[in-house]
């Protein structure tokens, strides 16, 4: 069976779908297409094209493909950006200590617990930054 078959008999199929055509019917409709054939896969080029055209002029309306495109970015959460700056610190071989001592240096706050979201989240870029300036991985 050759590509452009296969096409034209799912495009059949969701036109079956679409129209909400019971099987009988479809079949039935087939057969007075066709010469009785009762099934697309027994259908030449043709009898194709003239079952899609009966489909159309019943209402079947062929939708363009939809395209994936790229998964949209989730927003971090407060635990994973904890996470990462644990992993950044765990890497660089350095105690909470140090990040408590960042927040307070950067934005005169004594706890990473008592940061904002952006905060916590420049903190956290700020540790990636220095993995990439010393060679860590980021």
């Amino acid at each position: 069976m050759t590509d452009r078959r296969k096409a034209m008999i799912a495009k059949i199929k969701i036109a079956q779908q679409q129209l909400q055509m019971a099987d009988d019917s479809y079949r039935a409709m087939l057969a007075r297409l066709t010469d009785g054939k009762t099934s697309s896969t027994k259908l030449t080029l043709q009898q194709l094209d003239d079952v899609l055209a009966e489909m159309k002029r019943l209402g079947f309306v062929q939708k363009p493909a939809q395209k994936h495109g790229r998964r949209p970015r989730t927003k971090d959460t407060r635990e994973t950006i904890m996470a990462k700056i644990e992993a950044q610190l765990t890497t660089a071989d350095r105690p909470w200590a140090y990040a408590h001592a960042m927040a307070k240096r950067m934005y005169k706050i004594e706890k990473l617990e008592w940061l904002e979201y952006e905060q916590l989240h420049g903190l956290m870029v700020a540790l990636v930054y220095d993995a990439k300036r010393n060679g860590r991985p980021a």
